[in-house]
């Protein structure tokens, strides 16, 4: 019961990058497992971050728009 509450409150206030792209199409879920799996590969490398969006469109798996589409998404505030 908890964690439903949780994860309501968490889509509701704090939407994630991959969890958008999956919902528009652009991405499966596992390309964003890979992703953050390279993400903390990196992390744990000592290399430069890189954001989910980033990495995506590294490896080509969106483009600019898509990105943008899915940041607009992401950051838009409630009316």
């Amino acid at each position: 019961m908890a964690n439903d509450i949780d994860k309501e409150l968490s889509q509701k206030y704090c939407p994630r990058f991959g969890q958008i792209a999956v919902e528009k199409g652009y991405v499966t879920a596992e390309q964003v497992k890979r992703a953050v799996s390279e993400q903390i590969d990196d992390d744990m490398a000592n290399r430069p971050h890189r954001l989910i969006g980033r990495i995506f469109l590294d490896n080509g798996v969106m483009n600019p728009k898509q990105i943008e589409i899915v940041l607009n998404e992401l950051f838009k505030t409630e009316k």
